[in-house]
C-alpha cells in the first residue's frame, strides 16, 4: 500500500500522515509549501506543488494505490478559496487517480453537504463528492462536522494573543464542533478498512456550542479577560458582498458565518468521540 495525502501539511492532513506513518506505512505528502517537512520518522515522501496543475498531479499520484484528499481552501493563512481546492482541486484529484489506477479514494467532506446548500462550502463539497461517486474508484467519504481547531484559529487565537475578538452574528446559534484528531482517527480507519468501501461516515463531536459559549471555553481554559464583540448579522451579509471582489476567501468565511448564526448546525455526537472544546483549548495554549 502507498498512500498519497493531498493536503499532508495542513491540519488535518498532517495528523492524518502521523497516523499513518507510526504503522510504518509508505506515505506521499503532496502540498504547497515548500520546505516542509512531515516531523515524524518512516517511508515519508514529499511532493512540493498545487493540486490544480497536471503536472504536480502527474508526480504525485503515479505509484499510489489509495489517496487521501485533506484539501480545503477555506481557512488559513494561504487559503485559495473553495470553489478553487474544495470544488475544482478535488475533482482534478479524483480526475488523476482515475487516470493512473488508484484503488482507493478517501474524501473529506463535510455533514450537511447539499447541492441547495445556503453554504458555498458545502456545495462545493456535495459537488466533490460527485464527482468521486461518478469516478469508478472506489471510495470513502468522511463527513466532518465545524472543526475546532478552524474557529480556534477565528476566535480564539484572537482572543488570547490581542485581548480581544469578534463573534460572527449573535453568538447565540449552537453548532456542532468536532476535533481534528477524532477526524483524523476516522480518516485513518477508512484508509485500513476495506469494509468501509463505497460508505459515508460521518464524525460529529461531543458538544453543541454556541460561538458565544466557544468564545467563553476558551477564556476559562486559558484565563484570558479578552473582551469578545459581535458582528451584527446585517453587517456580516453586507461585508460579505462588498469584500467579494477584493477578498473572496474572507467574504466566504462571513457568508458561511451568516448560515451558521442562523441555520440548525447540531448534530448528535458520534459513538467513541469523546474530545471536548476545553480538552483541545489545553493543548492549543498549554493552559
Amino acid at each position: 500500500m502507498k498512500i498519497l495525502v493531498a493536503g499532508g501539511s495542513g491540519t488535518l492532513g498532517s495528523e492524518v500522515v502521523q497516523r499513518l506513518a507510526a504503522r510504518a506505512l509508505p506515505v506521499r505528502v503532496l502540498t504547497r509549501q515548500p520546505g516542509w517537512s512531515p516531523g515524524v520518522t518512516g517511508d515519508v515522501e514529499v511532493v512540493v506543488g498545487d493540486v490544480r496543475d497536471a503536472a504536480t498531479l502527474d508526480r504525485a499520484v503515479p505509484g499510489a494505490t489509495v489517496v487521501v484528499s485533506c484539501i480545503q481552501g477555506f481557512a488559513g493563512r494561504d487559503a485559495a478559496g473553495i470553489e478553487e481546492i474544495d470544488r475544482r482541486g478535488n475533482e482534478l484529484l479524483v480526475a488523476a487517480a482515475r487516470k493512473h489506477g488508484v484503488r482507493r479514494f478517501v474524501l473529506l467532506s463535510i455533514v450537511g453537504t447539499a447541492a441547495d446548500s445556503p453554504v458555498p462550502l458545502f456545495r462545493a463539497k456535495y459537488q466533490a463528492e460527485q464527482a468521486l461517486r461518478a469516478s469508478g474508484l472506489t471510495w470513502t467519504i468522511v463527513r466532518a462536522s465545524a472543526f475546532m481547531e478552524t474557529w480556534l484559529e477565528l476566535v480564539g487565537d484572537p482572543l488570547v494573543e490581542k485581548g480581544s475578538t469578534r463573534v460572527f452574528g449573535s453568538g447565540a446559534n449552537p453548532i456542532n464542533f468536532v476535533a481534528v484528531q477524532d477526524v483524523a482517527a476516522a480518516v485513518e480507519s477508512a484508509v485500513l478498512d476495506e469494509t468501509s468501501a463505497d460508505q459515508v461516515v460521518a464524525v460529529t463531536g461531543p458538544e453543541n456550542l454556541t460561538l458565544d459559549q466557544f468564545a467563553e471555553t476558551i477564556k476559562s481554559g486559558t484565563g484570558s479577560k479578552g473582551k469578545i464583540g459581535h458582528i451584527p448579522r446585517p453587517a456580516m451579509r453586507m461585508l460579505s458582498v462588498v469584500l467579494r471582489p477584493f477578498l473572496p476567501v474572507v467574504a466566504g468565511q462571513i457568508r458561511a458565518a451568516v448560515v451558521m448564526d442562523t441555520a440548525d448546525m447540531t448534530d448528535p455526537p458520534t459513538q467513541g468521540v469523546t474530545t471536548r472544546l476545553a480538552d483541545v483549548v489545553a493543548v492549543r495554549y498549554r493552559a
